[in-house]
C-alpha cells in the first residue's frame, strides 16, 4: 500500500516506535503543511491511504475529487471534523480515528499557567542577557482557577488548580456542570460570572458550530486587569480579533495560548504583545501521545489491509 503522512513538523514519525507496524509497505512523509489544491493534488495523488496528524490538513470534497487512487484516511486521535465525511461516503473512500489523551494538553495547560504567572519567559531572556529580577509574580495557592468546559482536559486541570489550593470555579454546558457538582466543585451562575470572577480563566471547550465565537470582548472585558486567560484548545473558541484588543485594553491583563486561527503561524498580532505567552500548538505534542495517536491510526491501516473489520466514519 503506498500511504502518505504529511505534517510530520519535527521529522520524527518513522523514529516512533509505532513506525514498525507499516513494514513493508511505501511510506512517503511530508514535514511541512501545504495549502494549495494543486499542490496537495500533487502530494496525495500517488497515495491509496493517508494518515493525518490531527487537523493539520483539511480535506475537503474538491481535493478528494481529484484523489481517484484514494481509498482510506486514518486519522490520529478522535476527531474528524476537519475530514468531509459526504464527500468521502460519495468517493467509497473509508475514515478511520483512533483514541485521544487529556494528559499531555493538561500538562501544557498547566505550564503555561505558570510561566505567564512567574514571568518565566521574560526571565529567562532577562537572565541570559544579564538582568537580575525584573518581574514580580502572582502566586497561585487562594486565588480562582476558572474552568469553562469541564471535559476530560478541563477536569484534569481542575484537579492541577486544586494541588496548588486554587478554588475551583465551573461554568460550562448542563452536562459540564452536573460532572463539576459531582466532583465537589463550584458553579459560577453564568459564563459573565466565570470571567468576572476568575484570576485565572482557561478555555476546554470543543470547537463546533454552537461553541464558535462563545467568548466575545464582552466577556473579556469584564475580567481582572490582574486575570490571566488560557487557551489551549481552539483559537475560534474566542471572537475573532477580541483577544488582541483585549490584551491592549488590559482586560485581562495576560494570556497564554496554544492556538492559533491560521495554523502553522507566520505572522499573528498576539506575536506582538508583551502580555502573551505563545506556543506553537504544543498540546498534544509529545512522545506518549503520539505513539499512542500514531499507534491506531497504523493498526488501524494494517486492520484496513489486511480486510479485519473496521469502524468507518463514512460508512
Amino acid at each position: 500500500m503506498k500511504i502518505v503522512i504529511s505534517d510530520d513538523y519535527q521529522n520524527c514519525v518513522r523514529q516512533l516506535d509505532a513506525f514498525e507496524a507499516l513494514k513493508g509497505h511505501e511510506v512517503t512523509v511530508y514535514h511541512d503543511t501545504l495549502t494549495d489544491l494543486d499542490a496537495l493534488v500533487e502530494r496525495f495523488h500517488p497515495a491509496d491511504a493517508i494518515v493525518l496528524i490531527r487537523e493539520r490538513t483539511p480535506i475537503t470534497a474538491d481535493l478528494l475529487d481529484r484523489l481517484p487512487n484514494l481509498k482510506v484516511i486514518s486519522q490520529t486521535g478522535g476527531g474528524a471534523a476537519h475530514v468531509d465525511l459526504d464527500a468521502c461516503r460519495r468517493h467509497g473512500i473509508t475514515v478511520m480515528t483512533g483514541r485521544g489523551s487529556p494528559y499531555a494538553a493538561a500538562e501544557l495547560t498547566w505550564g503555561l499557567i505558570l510561566s505567564a504567572m512567574r514571568h518565566l519567559p521574560e526571565e529567562v531572556e532577562n537572565l541570559k542577557a544579564g538582568r537580575w529580577q525584573r518581574t514580580l509574580g502572582t502566586g497561585l495557592k487562594g486565588r480562582t482557577l476558572g474552568i469553562f468546559g469541564y471535559g476530560k482536559i478541563g477536569s484534569l486541570v481542575a484537579r492541577y488548580g486544586r494541588a496548588f489550593e486554587m478554588d475551583v470555579l465551573v461554568w460550562g454546558r448542563e452536562g459540564t456542570r452536573a460532572r463539576a457538582l459531582d466532583a465537589g466543585l463550584t458553579m459560577a451562575e453564568s459564563q459573565h460570572d466565570l470571567f468576572q470572577r476568575a484570576d485565572v480563566l482557561s478555555l476546554h471547550l470543543r470547537l463546533n458550530a454552537d461553541t464558535k465565537g462563545i467568548v466575545t470582548s464582552e466577556h473579556l472585558a469584564c475580567m481582572k486587569p490582574s486575570a490571566l486567560l488560557v487557551n489551549t484548545s481552539r483559537a475560534p473558541l474566542i471572537e475573532s480579533g477580541a483577544l488582541v484588543g483585549a490584551l491592549k485594553a488590559g482586560r485581562p491583563g495576560r494570556a497564554a495560548v496554544d492556538v492559533f486561527e491560521s495554523e502553522p503561524v507566520c505572522d499573528d498580532p498576539l506575536l506582538k504583545l508583551p502580555n502573551c505567552v505563545a506556543t506553537p500548538h504544543l498540546g498534544y505534542v509529545e512522545k506518549d501521545s503520539y505513539e499512542l495517536y500514531f499507534g491506531d491510526a497504523f493498526r488501524n491501516l494494517v486492520a484496513f489491509t489486511n480486510g479485519e473489520p473496521v469502524d468507518n466514519l463514512a460508512a
